[in-house]
Order: C-alpha cells, then structure tokens, then sequence
C-alpha cells in the first residue's frame, strides 16, 4: 500500500468514525435528553399536537431515519472519495512501473 493510499484509509476512517460519535450524540440528545425537559416543552406546539406528545409519537423516529439517511449518503460520498484515491494510486503505480521498463 502507498503512503497516499495509507493517508486516503486514515482519513476515511477519522471520518466514519466522527460521523458516528456525532450521529449517536444526536440520537442519544433525542432519546434521553429530550424526554427529561418534556415538561418544559409542553407549551410548544408542533403540528397541532404538544411537542412533547409529537416527539414522543413521530419525531424521533424521525429523526433516527433522518439519521440514517444522513450516514448513508455521506458515508457513499466518503466511499466514492476513496475509490477516486484508490483508482489514482493504481494510475500511478502503473504510470510508475511502466516507465521503469
């Protein structure tokens, strides 16, 4: 493996794995976080509904699609970013070793 390549595969996986950390603080924010201040929210209206009560019945699940949908696509553009890496550092081994004969 070439030191670019070694590189492109740190940065990739710094970037899943922030992207997973920040996912889960969200997740975690809205399954945790948002039930102990519901009392606070129950003025807040959303939809017709309480905030609470639309959080509680719609919202988070919801949002842990929206969550899902966020990882997919960025994990495919971090995906196709490598790929780009991987085919580059292919060009150029074989730029390298054609020149070399």
């Amino acid at each position: 493996m070439t030191e670019a390549m070694a590189r492109a595969h740190a940065r990739y996986w710094r970037f899943n794995v922030v992207l997973i950390v920040a996912l889960m603080v969200i997740g975690f924010f809205v399954s945790f976080v948002v039930p102990l201040i519901a009392r606070n929210l129950a003025p807040v209206r959303f939809a017709g509904f309480s905030l609470p009560f639309y959080l509680g019945a719609q919202g988070a699940i919801l949002m842990y699609l929206m969550l899902i949908v966020v990882y997919v696509v960025l994990m495919q553009r971090a995906d196709a970013v490598l790929q780009r890496a991987l085919e580059a550092s292919a060009q150029n081994d074989f730029t390298e070793r054609a020149a070399g004969r």
